[in-house]
């Protein structure tokens, strides 16, 4: 699939939104880009993973590392495209650790990949939480890079659509200063319309 059939499977799903939009980072944004109305579909979720796992072949991984929420789909099927395991990290006292029962062996090659990547927070802390548990960070993969490839992981990194998304820091913001009310449509904590 092109940049652009992928864009358009984005916005048939309503999941590239246009307007004003505060991002879970805080910083704010013209545009928005809500992957959970497009992997809502499994068979859609599969498609685009399978055309992300071969850009992460070759890596050597033996597992695929995702934080939770977001990532966990996309963790599954670039797992099963694949042939490897798929783990989540989530939020525990604010950090992001492994759970469930989720273990890395030492040195053990990982994949960590993301929805979207707009500053990469998310994924870093994921990143660490792989190192902390002894394993090695070889690649990152994520559906949409927001940042415009301009985030670096240090590792191989893969995306499908690499898009460069004006992000503000809110006392700088030109919507806020145009009147524009902007809105929180993300997944952490907070992130919920307002």
């Amino acid at each position: 699939m092109t940049e652009t059939e992928i864009l358009g499977i984005f916005r048939e799903h309503r999941a590239l939104l246009e307007g004003h939009f505060i991002l879970s980072s805080g910083l704010h944004s013209d545009r928005y880009i809500q992957c959970a109305l497009v992997l809502q579909h499994p068979r859609i979720a599969e498609e685009l993973c399978v055309e992300l796992g071969p850009k992460l072949m070759g890596l050597g991984a033996s597992v695929v590392v995702a934080p939770a929420l977001g990532g966990v789909i996309v963790a599954h099927e670039v797992a099963r495209a694949l042939g490897l395991r798929a783990l989540f990290t989530e939020r525990q006292n604010g950090a992001m650790t492994l759970r469930r029962g989720f273990r890395l062996d030492r040195d053990e090659p990982t994949i960590v990949v993301e929805d979207v990547i707009t500053t990469g927070k998310s994924t870093r802390e994921t990143i660490n939480c792989v190192e902390d548990a002894g394993a090695k960070v070889v690649g990152v993969g994520s559906l949409v890079d927001r940042s415009g490839g301009q985030v670096d992981f240090g590792v191989p990194k893969a995306s499908l659509v690499t898009l460069k998304v004006g992000t503000y820091d809110p006392d700088n913001c030109p919507l806020c200063k145009a009147g524009t009310a902007a809105v929180k449509p993300g997944s952490r904590p907070g992130a919920l319309k307002s």
